[in-house]
């Protein structure tokens, strides 16, 4: 691969994962002196970094082609287009292949106008089999099992920078995790755009409960399976098992919650309640306490009074949540949530920051309660370690600790939002 080669990822871990898959195709197709930026398109904000990525990649590489590409790239092709930093601009779809590679290795470096190759997003069938391996930092290993989403909140462009649901056949994701296991990796991390509808688009509608189940079953060295965000309203009998009694299944979840009071909700289009919610967290508490949560919450909605937002905030207590993805707002045009009527901005950054105040109490609750005991976690760069309920941990003598493997830490302080602790 090489060295010339430059990718920047935006996002999601979906993301990261596709951006390994981008280095491995474009580096085999030859590509050089290029830079890919994968971008994300959740919120304007997002787009906003993209922006000021491109550019900054032109500054720092005034002779590289600059290739941009993800769900902003799908959703606006012509917008990046018209940047004057941006040599290409490729789809969500395209980006996953290898002639689309070789193409743009073999084209020249500079042009008259940017190449735009970018397809209907909703014509997608299929999730690439041989694409769905990524390592990220290789502390740990992401196994992508689907992309896309069949649902229509109203806040969200993203189903229409990913496609429809579609997922990757049983075998062939656990014939990755087997491939993963044997390399090394001690954790897989299963992503997607929309993981819990996992299944409903292949033959026999195998649930994400099924998918876990097998690959716990037919893949024994793995030490931890992790999962990514997951909707609470499609945790289905044979998940809610594994995640409650099987040890192997990493103590987190992390919740698409985006509000706590029902009648946002309602207006997000949402399928679960603030009541289903908190029964869920309870539910699986009872069965195995040392489950940690986390969960998204948008600040600011439209039509979002001050007693609404409350119950956002009260719902961090009643659902016992410790990690929180805080967003303010964030209208995307084209959404029916862009039509509603809006809150005010300023008063949109004030609820946020509150949300993330509160949320950095409980988080910091949560990592005292952690404070002496002995935990298993996996090393990551820096000497830093993760608990299988996602705590972070300075590793006194980790330095020269394996990245990706598992060890017994013995947990002694809390130094902000990290444990501090030792390998046993």
């Amino acid at each position: 691969m090489s060295a010339n080669l430059d990718i920047i990822s935006l996002g999601c871990r979906l993301n990261l994962v596709e951006s390994e898959a981008m280095r491995r195709l474009a580096g085999a197709a030859g590509l050089d002196d290029a830079v890919v930026i994968n971008t994300c398109a959740v919120t304007n904000e997002a787009v906003r970094t993209a922006r000021q990525n491109i550019r900054r990649a032109r500054r720092a590489r005034p002779g590289a082609r600059i290739i941009v590409t993800g769900c902003a790239a799908q959703t606006a092709p012509d917008d990046f287009a018209a940047m004057a930093e941006v040599d290409a601009v490729i789809g969500n779809q395209e980006k996953l292949t290898p002639q689309e590679w070789r193409t743009l290795a073999e084209e020249p470096d500079a042009n008259d106008a940017p190449t735009i190759r970018v397809n209907d997003i909703m014509s997608v069938r299929e999730t690439a089999g041989h694409l769905i391996d990524g390592y990220g930092d290789h502390a740990r290993a992401f196994l992508q099992i689907q992309n896309g989403c069949d649902h229509r909140c109203t806040f969200c462009i993203i189903p229409f920078g990913r496609g429809n649901s579609r997922s990757v056949p049983v075998r062939i994701a656990v014939e990755q995790a087997q491939r993963l296991a044997a390399s090394g990796h001690q954790e897989i991390v299963l992503t997607g755009v929309d993981m819990t509808s996992y299944g409903a688009d292949l033959e026999g509608a195998p649930t994400l409960g099924a998918l876990v189940a097998a690959i716990l079953d037919q893949v024994p060295a793995i030490a931890r399976l992790r999962l990514s965000s997951v909707d609470g309203a499609e945790i289905d009998d044979q998940l809610f098992e594994r995640i409650t009694g099987d040890s192997r299944v990493a103590p987190y979840l992390h919740l698409s919650l985006q509000s706590g009071d029902n009648m946002i909700l309602k207006r997000m289009k949402r399928r679960h309640t603030r009541e289903q919610a908190i029964e869920l967290c309870h539910n699986i508490r009872s069965r195995r306490a040392d489950v940690a949560f986390g969960a998204d919450i948008i600040a600011g909605f439209p039509t979002e009074s001050e007693e609404m937002f409350a119950r956002s905030l009260d719902i961090i207590d009643e659902a016992g949540l410790q990690y929180l993805h805080a967003f303010p707002f964030s209208p995307r045009k084209g959404t029916p949530a862009a039509l509603m009527p809006q809150v005010p901005r300023a008063i949109i950054k004030e609820r946020a920051a509150r949300l993330r105040a509160k949320a950095a109490d409980a988080l910091h609750d949560f990592l005292e309660e952690l404070v002496g005991r002995e935990e298993l976690a996996i090393m990551e760069s820096g000497g830093r370690a993760r608990l299988g309920n996602f705590a972070s941990v300075k590793v006194t003598n980790g330095e020269t600790a394996t990245i990706g493997a598992a060890c017994q830490l013995r947990l002694s302080a809390r130094a902000g939002d990290l444990l501090i602790g030792e390998a046993v």
